[in-house]
């Protein structure tokens, strides 16, 4: 492991919530503690994430969001398959129940994929180098698909792909919330194949599932990246570097009723989970951790 060069890429998602997150997520990358972010274009503050972001020169991609909040096409905001009663997005279950059903019409899906990536080159001024998930819609079935074609579409090279090596050994993850990661799995490792076909690329490694919120400490990254670079090495000896993306929310907590994508933050931007977050990556602990195994902090235009 000591010769192995690591880049790592600590990604900020969420960027664009409110302006409490945004505050949280330039602190942490002024800190050096993350090296990248995901904006998501129908946060509340959006404009003024990517006006932070090119002021203090943060490297950003998009945060696609098909499950919170309201959409950014117009055509979209009124009569969608994409909406619930209350005219917001499905939500992050509500998304995968009405897609299990046939309910949604694939056509919406990528017009308002392609709306979130204009106006992210509207606010930026450049298109997203990188472009994933929010609550990993991505990687659904038939969504997919069309999230691929999209970025091919749009010369987007880099996505996300939630396998995280060792999550099964995660006793520490409740039951419901397992359920859950495992569906991501099951779904990301039926994705591989879609993504390549269209050229697209990933980290070698994901992390985050298993250090996220309250399981966030310095020994619990530390671990993942340490044990998700043995697994590499041991599948296939790594000459020179491996990539790895650690996804990451740090933040100050969201005060309603400012933040969120249309409908107020939820309880997870409320709760003292993402301050957590923010404390944990600043620490020097961390930060030597990354000095005594060769690990670099860079973004995706740096692979």
């Amino acid at each position: 492991l000591r010769m192995l060069q690591v880049k790592l890429i600590v990604t900020g998602d969420d960027f664009g919530y409110c302006p409490r997150r945004n505050q949280g997520i330039v602190d942490c990358f002024l800190a050096g503690a993350i090296s990248n972010v995901s904006l998501l274009v129908n946060g509340s503050a959006a404009a003024d994430a990517a006006k932070l972001a090119r002021r203090h020169n943060i490297p950003i991609g998009l945060h696609a969001n098909l499950s919170e909040g309201s959409p950014v096409c117009e055509v979209l905001k009124t009569n969608s398959s994409l909406l619930n009663q209350d005219g917001f997005f499905h939500g992050k279950m509500g998304f995968r129940t009405a897609l299990s059903k046939g309910l949604l019409s694939m056509s919406e899906v990528k017009q308002e994929l392609k709306a979130q990536v204009e106006l992210f080159h509207e606010l930026t001024g450049h298109l997203p180098p990188h472009m994933d998930g929010h609550q990993h819609v991505h990687v659904l079935p038939e969504v997919r698909h069309v999230f691929a074609e999209v970025l091919e579409e749009y010369g987007i090279k880099y996505t996300r792909v939630p396998i995280e090596p060792g999550l099964h050994n995660c006793d520490w993850i409740p039951p419901s919330l397992m359920d859950f990661y495992l569906g991501v799995e099951e779904d990301s490792f039926n994705t591989v194949d879609v993504f390549t076909k269209h050229g697209i690329r990933w980290p070698d490694i994901y992390i985050g599932l298993s250090t996220m919120g309250r399981n966030m400490s310095v020994s619990s990254i530390r671990s993942a990246i340490d044990s998700a670079i043995l697994q590499l090495t041991a599948k296939a000896p790594q000459s020179g570097t491996v990539t790895i993306e650690l996804m990451v929310h740090p933040g100050y907590p969201s005060v309603p009723p400012v933040g969120g994508c249309g409908e107020g933050p939820d309880d997870f931007s409320q709760s003292w989970e993402r301050l957590h977050e923010l404390q944990t990556l600043i620490k020097p602990e961390l930060q030597s951790y990354y000095k005594s195994r060769n690990i670099q902090l860079c973004s995706f235009k740096d692979l």
